[in-house]
């Protein structure tokens, strides 16, 4: 698939150790890939890109990681464990994508898998062919990449005859070193130990400790030479470079004296891998930022695979190039065919291939004294000849001389060495060998026909159908569903006039145009039967299956499936799916059908693409005419019949003499040649689409401006020039359209365009826009009936908009998703969130503003705080889950998950609804204020769809519970927040300001610290001042109390004449409202209500009695009243005493309240005044009345008398529309004359 965007994934075990982290995949690949998106000889632009794949150490683990990434990456480069390469390399041919290796052995004629170095183990072969060592031991670390590559290199050795005595893994610590040892030193004769595993010059621990043991044990004698096997895949710097492994350990630096070191040729002098590694360690902007945080490395940190990783992807960028320019696009698909005969520059070197795309490349044998630290070369490998050149330079072995030559005829592939000497049992037991060998392959053989020959009949995808499959008919009735949609024809509906026309009147009543007896039932859907002449298919061949088994793998959009094979007594037949339109000629010939050039571009962009997807999978089709593209009842266009002359072909079955009329669309090279016309080509098929392309633009049959007869055209198009072609008129369609049809019939078959280039043209007529028959249908339906237009454009309209009311309905009912699946009546799961916050809120003193409200007020008082509260929640990340009453309840964190910011999304909405709140007013009570309080947690929850009808989107578990918890104990104008919110809040770190409200007893959960959320930092708009409630006070009472007092008021203002139809007053409202003003202080206010609200002060009584005699001296000096006094008097209750009790006095003239202290009592008290008395009463607990008297009034009691309220000095209550507590800023209160 082509892509916008073509990435690469850098397979390898990054993670695995340190070592491989410092070849910096991902810096290595993004270097390459920034070099050929600006390199002007590249045509990539800037669609190439990389990304670095870990991979793990393990096997298992890395082929996961590969199976992962299948459609995220388009091509990769990899594997470096050799162990998954051969799964790799299948899977990638079965995907259709590109490995780019450095370690894996290529199989002939595989384009899936590209070698970037030429294979180390023949590398090691040809070393060892130069010296004449045969004995060789393969030691490997114990990490999986490196058992599979001892296992690899073993293979290798011994195809090519090598006796390797021994294969095994080096364990941990000494004891390891030590066994290995031992085993070494019980192989007969042995030369060469090959090293799998980090290289001790790169710090590799294991092969360090190895060697080390080896000098230890007294092995470094020159009696073996060890030779490490990953400096085979990387260019070591060797010029000018010291290695610290060799210069700070003396006995490493010795036994080094045994290792041959075998690397890639840096290149000359001036570029090798340290500079080239400096001069892009220059780049630091680039080179960083590819760090991800682990710092700038410098050039001596990184290792040398670095460059080969980037050498990988500059052969892959190269080759996708090559790819695009022949233009088959950027695609992953078989890039191995196009990265032959290179000479570029890679990272420190040329990378040179072969005309096959092998890589050519030199190797230096590097060696050292065995007192150095640099490493000096003295052979030179070319893998173009495979011959090692000396340099000048000789070895320096520990013992003087190198180990002695091995037989020379374990190197001739012609001769059998057994231990240097022919055995005649040994080659007898050899040649049993191979007899068992070839016997069980043999049967293995049979066992695979067998199994191949049982899939044929059985399974999902067998290719041979019984008469017990199939349902024969005559004709499909039509309300049965035509459920497959693709069909084989060769036979018009023009030819059988048994069957109506296509399309009589409308797109609807198009029939089916095949024959009657071809149509069939399979698996309750309808299919068409492809017959063959009687007697043509009696068996079918092996190679027809094969081709059957292709043919039953093609699966696309545009291409009719082959579902199998009949076969029956006098009935041979291939069973394709069903078309239920006809052929594309059918649908031309049809005048009643009005095709504009919408449906006319859908038409031909599904043949293009079915055309396009044949010849990526190797079909040429050869028969590609009008009749063979068919319609399903979607109106999309398939090709069918492909494969038809190839299964005649296998069958060497005789194809039928094709008539003039069927040849017109045959190009004039297949005409030339006998029977070319039956094969078919690429470019054939080429021609074809351009004639169609004709059929298409004017309506008409092929040729059909000329004039002439088919057997004239055939004939002129056989003997041109003049060439001979149809005639299309510019009117008939875009320029570009015609343009492109002429490329396709052009003479020479190399002159005309590749299917990739017709659909990359033909795309670019419409601009890129994609083509939609329903709205081409639509506009014939429009054509065929005008007089009905305008009706069914309104209808359509009504329909359309009704639709969308719907979704919009349900889709504020419920989320999205869960609207969607109860559409399409699938169940909804319960889903769990482990994070979510709810939020509840409700209006205080709701009962109260119900019980004085009319239903229809109620409404109107919910339904506009909720539409203010739903216009908050667009601004925020939140679900409102639902409205009980009025309770409010929303979420953050579904049903999209929003990580942390569930608690953020709810917290600034709660912020947003307290600021509004404090503006809203009752339309019918304007002046009674509305009081919510707000509660907040986070937590769990599992949210599903409860019920069928009227079905809700409900949330459960104990979060809903705590959230509601926190509401109900919270207070007005006060945002109660949880632990859990708190630590989500401050996890985030925005600003918010949160007051510790303390321990708090939560029903259900005990007693738990909660908190206050009072706003937020840069919070723009002003909140409403919360009320100063202290623990104990009776505030929900007083708010109710407020609430009735201010319906009260509005009320009496109310009533009067043309008040019919307000809100009417209750007898003892009416009592109240109409009782005439009690002036008590100055003349200024009314005292209509007292409300008294007092708890136990924990105190004796006899702290609070007071005489009238003792509080009239103590405050006449002072110029106080004796009742404000004695009331202040009770306010300063000692620090042990907890006094809590209010006296209001709520007038009526001056709009003002007045809240007074009064001493301890046991319930709260509503005393009103007497009617007729010019004082309210006053009723204390122990049943004593205190009366208040008017300025210059008698003062009267029952039981005790009281003096006159003077009016010299005053003190100012707080309002009572913050019941139950006090401001600061607006109380003022007397201070007491004594304690």
């Amino acid at each position: 698939m082509q892509v916008e965007t073509f990435t690469l994934g850098v397979l390898g075990p990054w993670d695995c150790d340190p070592i491989f982290a410092q070849a910096l995949p991902s810096v290595a690949a993004q270097l390459a890939v920034d070099w050929a998106n600006q390199d002007p000889s590249m045509l990539l632009g800037s669609q190439l890109d990389s990304v670095a794949l870990p991979t793990g150490c393990a096997t298992p683990q890395a082929l996961a990681t590969f199976l992962a990434h299948k459609d995220s990456i388009a091509a990769f480069v990899g594997p470096v464990n050799p162990g998954y390469c051969p799964a790799a390399s299948l899977l990638a041919q079965d995907w259709g994508k590109t490995l780019f290796s450095w370690v894996c052995e290529v199989p002939e004629g595989g384009p899936e898998l590209v070698p970037t170095l030429p294979s180390a183990a023949h590398v090691l072969l040809s070393i060892l062919r130069h010296f004449g060592w045969a004995r060789v031991a393969i030691v490997s670390s114990h990490q999986d990449i490196w058992l599979a590559t001892a296992r690899q290199v073993a293979t290798i050795f011994r195809m090519h005859g090598l006796p390797v005595g021994l294969v095994t893994s080096l364990g941990p610590g000494e004891q390891g070193a030590s066994e290995v040892l031992e085993q070494l030193c019980s192989v007969d004769d042995l030369k060469i130990v090959v090293l799998c595993m980090h290289s001790a010059l790169l710090d590799g621990p294991e092969q360090s400790a190895l060697l080390s043991r080896v000098w230890t044990e007294g092995l470094a004698d020159g009696r073996l030479v060890f030779m490490p096997y990953d400096t085979l895949l990387f260019a070591l710097p060797y010029r000018n470079h010291s290695y610290p492994a060799l210069r700070d350990r003396g006995s490493l630096q010795q036994v080094y004296d045994t290792v041959l070191t075998v690397s890639l040729e840096s290149g000359p002098t001036d570029q090798t891998f340290t500079t080239a590694t400096a001069d892009a360690h220059k780049q630091v902007k680039v080179f960083g930022s590819l760090c991800h945080g682990i710092g700038v490395p410098s050039p001596l940190q990184v290792s040398p695979l670095f460059g080969t990783i980037y050498d990988a992807v500059v052969l892959l960028a190269h080759a996708l190039n090559r790819s695009e320019n022949h233009g088959a696009g950027l695609y992953g698909t078989h890039l191995g065919n196009y990265t032959g005969s290179l000479d570029v520059d890679g990272f420190s070197q040329r990378i040179r291939t072969d005309e096959k795309g092998r890589r050519l490349a030199q190797y230096v044998i590097l060696d050292t004294d065995g007192w150095g630290s640099q490493l000096v070369p003295t052979h030179i490998l070319d893998t173009g000849t495979w011959q090692v050149q000396p340099l000048g330079r000789a070895i320096h072995f520990p013992g003087g001389a190198p180990p002695a030559r091995d037989s020379s005829c374990w190197f001739d592939p012609n001769t059998l060495c057994m231990r240097g000497s022919q055995s005649l049992s040994s080659l007898l037991g050899l040649a049993v060998a191979c007899v068992l060998v070839l016997a069980g392959g043999i049967l293995t053989c049979l066992i695979r026909l067998g199994v191949q020959q049982l899939r044929l009949v059985r399974g999902p995808h067998r290719v041979l159908l019984s008469v017990q499959e199939l349902t024969f008919i005559h004709r499909p009735p039509i309300s049965r569903r035509l459920h497959v949609d693709n069909t084989s024809e060769s036979r018009s509906v023009a030819d059988d006039g048994s069957l109506r026309s296509v399309a009589q009147g409308s797109a609807r009543s198009l029939p089916a145009p095949q024959e009657p007896t071809n149509v069939a039932l399979y698996q309750g859907d309808w299919v068409w039967l492809k017959k063959f002449e009687a007697g043509t298919v009696l068996e079918l061949r092996p190679s027809s299956l094969s081709l059957l088994r292709k043919m039953r793998e093609l699966q696309h959009e545009n291409v009719t499936t082959c579902l199998g094979f009949f076969m029956a007594p006098g009935l041979s037949a291939l069973v394709m799916e069903h078309c239920s339109r006809g052929s594309l000629e059918d649908l031309l010939r049809n005048e009643a059908l009005q095709l504009d050039w919408t449906f006319k571009a859908s038409l031909l962009l599904d043949l293009i693409r079915g055309v396009r997807y044949l010849h990526h999978r190797h079909f040429s089709h050869g028969r590609l005419k009008s009749r063979n593209c068919v319609v399903d009842g979607r109106f999309v266009l398939k090709v069918t019949d492909h494969g038809y002359a190839e299964l005649l072909d296998a069958q060497r079955a005789p194809c039928p003499q094709p008539t003039p009329e069927e040849l017109l669309w045959t190009a004039p090279e297949l005409l030339r040649v006998p029977g070319g016309a039956r094969q078919g080509t690429l470019k054939g098929d080429t021609f074809s689409i351009g004639i169609i392309l004709q059929e298409v633009l004017t309506r008409g049959a092929p040729y059909c401006s000329s004039g002439l007869s088919a057997e004239e055209i055939i004939r002129k198009v056989l003997s041109p020039p003049p060439l001979c072609r149809p005639l299309v008129s510019p009117d008939h369609g875009p320029l570009e359209c015609i343009q492109l049809m002429e490329q396709c019939w052009e003479e020479a078959p190399e002159s005309r365009p590749s299917l990739d280039q017709i659909y990359s043209q033909f795309k670019s007529i419409n601009q890129g826009k994609k083509t939609s028959v329903a709205d081409s249908m639509l506009r014939m339906l429009e054509k065929y009936s005008q007089n009905l237009e305008d009706l069914v454009q309104e209808r359509t309209e009504e329909l359309e908009l009704e639709r969308q009311k719907t979704e919009r309905l349900l889709s504020q009912m419920l989320p999205l998703s869960v609207a969607e699946a109860l559409k399409m009546g699938v169940t909804v799961e319960p889903e769990y969130f482990d994070q979510v916050t709810i939020y509840f809120s409700d209006i205080v003193g709701f009962t109260t503003i119900s019980a004085l409200s009319e239903p229809m007020e109620v409404v109107g008082l919910l339904n506009d705080l909720y539409t203010l509260f739903d216009a908050v929640l667009g601004s925020h990340d939140v679900y409102k889950v639902e409205t009980i009453g009025d309770a409010y309840m929303v979420a953050s964190g579904i049903p999209r998950r929003n990580g942390s910011r569930h608690a953020a999304e709810i917290a600034n909405m709660a912020l947003d609804i307290l600021s509004s709140v404090g503006d809203f007013r009752m339309r019918h009570a304007p002046d009674v204020p509305i009081h919510i309080r707000v509660g907040l947690h986070s937590g769990p929850c599992v949210a599903g769809v409860v019920g069928l009808t009227m079905p809700r989107y409900c949330l459960f578990g104990d979060t809903v519970n705590t959230a509601s918890r926190m509401e109900s104990t919270g207070l007005p104008y006060r945002i109660h927040i949880s632990r859990n919110t708190v630590q989500t809040l401050l996890g985030l770190d925005e600003g918010y300001k949160i007051d510790i409200r303390g321990q708090t007893e939560l029903k259900g959960k005990g007693i738990e610290e909660t908190y206050w959320l009072v706003g937020k930092a840069g919070f723009p708009r002003s909140l409403p001042t919360p009320l100063d409630i202290k623990p104990g006070d009776p505030w929900q009472h007083l708010i109710n109390q407020e609430i009735k007092v201010a319906f009260a008021k509005a009320r009496q203002g109310m009533a009067g004449p043309g008040a019919q139809g307000r809100l009417q007053l209750g007898p003892e409202e009416r009592n109240q409202a109409d009782r005439p003003p009690v002036t008590h202080y100055k003349g200024e206010d009314d005292i209509d209500t007292v409300t008294a609200s007092v708890t136990s002060c924990r105190v004796e009584p006899s702290q609070w009695k007071w005489s009238e005699q003792e509080d009239e001296a103590r405050v006449q000096g002072e110029g106080y009243s004796p009742f404000t006094s004695s009331l202040i008097q009770l306010q300063s209750c000692p620090a042990s005493a907890k006094v809590l009790g209010q006296l209001f006095l709520l007038g009526d003239c001056s709009r003002k309240e007045r809240a007074i202290p009064i001493y301890p009592g046991r319930s709260p008290q509503q005393i009103r005044c007497k009617e007729g008395k010019s004082h309210p009463l006053l009723r204390t607990p122990r049943g004593r009345e205190l009366h208040v008297q008017r300025p210059g009034g008698p003062a009267r009691s029952d039981s005790a008398s009281f003096p006159t309220l003077s009016p010299a000095r005053s003190f100012r209550p707080s309002a009572l529309s913050q019941p139950g507590f006090q401001r600061k800023k607006d109380v003022s209160l007397p201070r007491a004359s004594s304690g």
